[in-house]
């Protein structure tokens, strides 16, 4: 203990910034400034510099350029996705099946967990949750169990790969961990966490899945995407091409990067249509995240504290604590900026210990309606056709779920541990 005392003393400004930075991002803000997480972030970043604690090239050479990279690259995938009218199509597609409800609720979750596990989960939402909305009502079906399985499904599914959330990008890209080897790993558990959920979803809404709890359903479709084939075998084609060299030793920055120039040499897509559906909020979220933790990294703190730990007869690496204390973390101030947090803690070459993280973030993003953006962005999305999902409604499935999830991963901890 000791020694933090004398990093405490030693660096002040630094561990007070960070204190600062996380807890405006675990408030969603400043109280009297209009700032939110991503505000919180880069205004800590900023800090950092002025108050002297970090030089700005030093500050630059802490963002994790190729984590960065990866992140834009996939985005600029997932845009061709959608301005190619390919995740409207597919969720138009599903309407054949919206008249056997539990059918309908199985092939919605699996769509939305497959395509997360390839795309950005938080960009799934985005595009599925109007059409669903909109053919629910249509149907007369309640849009809630629906609304809620894509968006649980588009967290449990994400957790499966590497490329399926933000999180998991760093982990993997930070730790350099095999997109195979991550595959083995996370998927089974992410599986069995799937049916789980549907299984729950089913049970809780067990006789209202046919009632509709809206009255009057909304034309839909005058301001979605048309279909486009030619752009859409396009953005299939890389993607499939992308995968496969995901498997082999190129950095996958790289061929992710390569892949988005491909698709930037289009002759109907304008670049600047792409560009716009890049989460650039995201991305300056990463960089005041990466700076911010990257001064308190470099004051020794994390390091001491690990060693106090350690001395005491704690093992901070143990999966189950490091799993709950993921889980707990990530509802406090929400997932990336704890993986961002947790990473100043894990040792490379204890590659399991970072499976863990990556689905005990993911899978804790359920619990409650502000763990995880695809939540909101579900809940924002249907509020526009008049469907409203509170906290009650999404805890009555989304803490059952995160409960099982976490169960599922410490069962699974055994067996692989």
């Amino acid at each position: 203990m000791e020694a933090i005392w004398q990093i405490m003393a030693a660096h002040p400004a630094a561990i007070m910034i960070f204190l600062a930075t996380y807890a405006g991002v675990a408030l969603g803000g400043i109280p009297g400034l209009a700032l939110d997480r991503t505000g919180a972030a880069l205004l800590g970043a900023i800090a950092m510099a002025a108050a002297g604690c970090v030089t700005i090239p030093a500050a630059l050479g802490m963002v994790d350029a190729n984590t960065i990279m990866l992140l834009y690259a996939l985005m600029l995938l997932s845009a061709q996705f959608r301005l190619a009218g390919s995740y409207t199509r597919l969720a138009l597609s599903l309407q054949r099946c919206i008249g056997r409800p539990a059918g309908f609720l199985l092939l919605v979750m699996g769509s939305s967990a497959l395509l997360s596990a390839i795309l950005v989960n938080d960009v799934i939402c985005l595009a599925f949750t109007p059409v669903l909305t909109a053919l629910l009502l249509q149907a007369g079906l309640n849009p809630a169990p629906y609304l809620l399985g894509l968006a649980i499904a588009s967290n449990i599914g994400s957790a499966a790969t590497i490329i399926g959330n933000p999180q998991n990008m760093l982990l993997g890209q930070t730790g350099q961990l095999d997109f195979g080897a991550f595959l083995a790993w996370c998927g089974p558990p992410s599986i069995l966490a799937l049916l789980a959920a549907y299984g729950w979803i089913c049970l809780a809404y067990r006789g209202r899945l046919r009632r509709s709890s809206t009255p009057t359903a909304p034309a839909p479709g005058h301001d979605w995407q048309a279909f486009n084939p030619h752009q859409h075998r396009k953005a299939l084609i890389l993607t499939a091409a992308l995968i496969a060299l995901f498997f082999t030793r190129i950095p996958r920055e790289l061929t992710a990067l390569t892949a988005a120039g491909v698709l930037l040499c289009s002759r109907r897509m304008h670049t600047r249509e792409m560009l716009a559906l890049v989460d650039w909020h995201l991305i300056t979220l990463f960089c005041g995240l990466f700076i911010v933790t990257g001064v308190l990294a470099h004051t020794g703190l994390p390091s001491a504290l690990v060693e106090a730990i350690a001395d005491r007869g704690g093992n901070p690496q143990n999966p189950y604590l490091l799993a709950g204390l993921t889980a707990v973390l990530s509802n406090a101030v929400s997932n990336v900026p704890a993986v961002m947090l947790l990473l100043q803690f894990l040792q490379p070459d204890n590659t399991a210990a970072w499976y863990v993280v990556a689905l005990a973030s993911t899978y804790a993003g359920n619990l409650v309606t502000i763990g995880s953006i695809a939540n909101l962005i579900t809940i924002e999305q249907a509020g526009r056709y008049g469907v409203k999902i509170g906290f009650r409604e999404h805890a009555r499935a989304g803490v059952p779920v995160t409960l099982l999830s976490l169960l599922i991963l410490a069962a699974w901890i055994a067996v692989c541990f």
